[in-house]
């Protein structure tokens, strides 16, 4: 928490958008597919800040984190252990291209996250690209950092957001059917798998 002069406190606060699609997802637990060449997560993440110093600098960050050690599968309509998992790899941050920025600007306007996408090709670990493995289960969380200097991210208090209906199992095709519908009933890029070929304005 950061204090400005007049001894008033500044304490960063996210709010998840489109936080009741997210809830339908997890309900049935999300899945979200990984690809060699990378794919982005459907719910979009996007989130709406307050609680900034106005005046000050802030650089915003997403990394996607491991929920446990476990390998998963889907059995009887539900995800459970198989086992252990797969090492995980050390994650990298992924910088919001508006960083720095103003906390005037960041709570102004709603932050979204479009360009991460999902990788499993450890040659493939682009700017936004995050390599992990299929059939695990994967926290996204965001990172505020008072600061106005890229470089010094690591030197600086880290604040720390994770919404727990965004948790999801990756996965190369959809396991859950229940999944797919709900994809194909929000995602205006999914109409190509609607049975019916109906196209969306």
């Amino acid at each position: 928490m950061a204090t400005d002069v007049r001894g008033s406190t500044f304490e960063p606060k996210v709010h998840l958008e489109d936080w009741k699609l997210w809830e339908q997802f997890s309900a049935v637990q999300t899945e979200m597919i990984v690809t060699k060449t990378g794919r982005r997560m459907f719910p979009g993440y996007r989130v709406k800040m307050s609680g900034m110093d106005p005046n000050a600098q802030y650089c915003v960050l997403m990394d996607i984190s491991s929920v446990d050690e476990n390998r998963y599968k889907f059995q009887h309509g539900e995800w459970v252990v198989a086992g252990r998992g797969e090492p995980q790899v050390p994650q990298r941050f992924y910088l919001h291209p508006n960083s720095p920025c103003s906390g005037q600007q960041w709570m102004k306007e709603i932050i979204s996250f479009h360009k991460v996408k999902l990788t499993n090709s450890c040659g493939n670990s682009a700017d936004g690209k995050f390599l992990i493995h299929s059939m695990h289960r994967y926290q996204p969380r965001i990172h505020i950092v008072r600061t106005d200097d890229v470089n010094t991210l690591h030197l600086q208090p880290m604040s720390t957001f994770a919404f727990p209906q965004t948790a999801f199992v990756t996965v190369t095709a959809y396991q859950n059917g229940q999944i797919t519908k709900l994809k194909i009933a929000n995602n205006p890029f999914a109409r190509g798998f609607r049975e019916d070929g109906a196209k969306t304005k």
